[in-house]
């Protein structure tokens, strides 16, 4: 029998390539490439000081709090957890280009907390988030926990083991990345509808990028894992997933009261739960199981032809990126 992707051992050598969907991706990340020095702030500082009322200022400084630490959780367990134990080279190499990638967005999101936060007690207050922030302290509780679910897994010897790699794995692609970010891109998107924070705007959309990416990247290795060992999906990983993703969606809920509790027009967390909610079930469908809340997506600004700058953004034709990406994006898409 050949390996498998979830078989323990190093895999070294790339011929015969196994599975070269991972090696596209990986391509396909290396040709999407962008700096933080492209990303302009100049109009956003004069929005913070002139356009924005305490209550958006407030959800601004709850977010840029969330986004100190939040891609530092994601790279931790990426080098801790999934490296060691995905057996392709192909897949290894597309989780060290997403490694730099998570780097280039911490340094984006501490640009933004030097720009946004100039008074060095603040800074640290928002650096210290996870600590100090109850909202913001259960995101990474809820993380931790499953970070720490398998940190003491040297191989994935049995299918139960292999079924705790792959909760941790659905934990950081759908929830974290594809839960807790996708609220914090709709604050920020929601703040562009009315005019406010461009270069915040612009640099997310360039996280957004990426996080699809890797998005895409992690729901292909659990298809494919699923596809090798079929009877590794059984009912009771299925029922785990669910509840995972409606913790996941009650901790972001409450971070919505924190982060909206100023009262923002067009903006409510009852809102933000349904939005969380049709999020969940956009990635139970990508990891082939039933939706389970069944909403709808309140946020207009969220449709696609209120993010075609994103689009637009995309197929321009820059000497600093490698490739212009044809085609629409959407944010309910199965990346």
């Amino acid at each position: 029998m050949s390996a498998r992707l979830l078989d323990p051992g190093f895999d070294l050598t790339l011929r015969p390539m196994r599975y070269p969907k991972f090696y596209e991706m990986y391509r396909d990340a290396i040709r999407n490439t962008w700096t933080v020095e492209e990303v302009d702030f100049s109009l956003d500082t004069n929005d913070l000081k002139n356009k924005l009322g305490p209550a958006e200022r407030h959800l601004v400084e709850r977010l840029v709090a969330f986004f100190a630490t939040g891609d530092s959780i994601v790279s931790n367990n990426l080098v801790l957890n999934l490296y060691q134990h995905i057996n392709a080279p192909e897949a290894r190499m597309f989780l060290s280009r997403q490694l730099y990638e998570e780097a280039l967005h911490v340094q984006f999101y501490l640009t933004l907390l030097d720009t946004y936060l100039p008074d060095p007690d603040a800074r640290a207050r928002a650096f210290a988030a996870v600590e100090n922030i109850p909202s913001i302290r259960k995101k990474a509780a809820f993380c931790f926990r499953w970070m720490d679910s398998v940190q003491d897994l040297q191989r994935l010897e049995s299918k139960a083991q292999r079924r705790q790699f792959l909760l941790n794995l659905v934990c950081f692609a759908a929830c974290i990345e594809g839960l807790f970010f996708f609220g914090a891109f709709a604050y920020v998107y929601y703040l562009r509808s009315r005019g406010l924070l461009h270069g915040l705007a612009g640099g997310t959309n360039w996280v957004f990028r990426d996080e699809s990416g890797h998005m895409a990247f992690a729901f292909e290795v659990i298809r494919t894992a699923r596809e090798e060992e079929p009877d590794l999906f059984d009912d009771e990983l299925k029922a785990r997933i669910v509840q995972m993703l409606g913790e996941a969606v009650d901790c972001e809920h409450a971070f919505s009261e924190d982060v909206l509790s100023g009262g923002v027009a067009g903006m409510s967390p009852r809102d933000m739960r349904q939005y969380l909610e049709y999020c969940a079930d956009q990635r139970l469908a990508q990891l082939g199981l039933p939706k389970h809340f069944g909403a709808r997506n309140p946020f207009p600004f969220m449709d696609l032809q209120d993010v075609q700058e994103l689009t637009n953004f995309f197929e321009r034709r820059v000497s600093a990126y490698q490739v212009g990406v044809q085609g629409d994006v959407a944010f309910d898409a199965a990346f």
